[in-house]
């Protein structure tokens, strides 16, 4: 049996990282799925969305692995890591403690991904603007401080 060749010209592997609770699986399921969840059950583990999107007339596939936040599946998760040509380090706007670890975060992007992958700074849950807990400015400050 033949297989048929593939839709898409290139893909690519990002892992999304962060804290417990700062909406990874949520953000996951809107970008793959295009519909909004307002609670999101914890991950176990990993999980896995794919997405084929067009560039340039190119079409590319996207895999997105959803790693769990709680530090009991750090060691776990962090075999995903290897071959990821992105990371989204997502933190909470309205928990300064997710803020917090970001360092801890970033340190294992870079150790455990190839020095040329994208990592990608996102303060999530921006429609519960009332209760900020961390501004702007000082999240674009660890950004540019940080190269991400």
């Amino acid at each position: 049996m033949a297989t048929a060749p593939y839709n898409y010209s290139y893909i690519f592997k990002y892992i999304i990282i962060g804290d417990m609770g700062v909406g990874k699986s949520c953000l996951l399921h809107q970008f793959t799925e295009k519909k909004f969840m307002a609670d999101c059950p914890h991950t176990i583990g990993v999980e896995f969305g794919t997405r084929i999107i067009e560039v340039s007339g190119q079409k590319i596939k996207l895999q997105i692995w959803d790693t769990a936040g709680q530090e009991r599946f750090r060691a776990v998760t962090r075999s995903y890591y290897r071959g990821a040509a992105g990371a989204l380090m997502v933190y909470d706007i309205t928990r300064r403690s997710t803020y917090n670890h970001l360092s801890s975060w970033l340190t294992d992007a870079r150790n455990l991904t190839n020095p040329n992958t994208v990592i990608i700074l996102i303060g999530n849950k921006a429609d519960l603007e009332a209760q900020r807990d961390v501004t702007y400015e000082e999240a674009k400050q660890f950004a540019e401080e940080n190269g991400t």
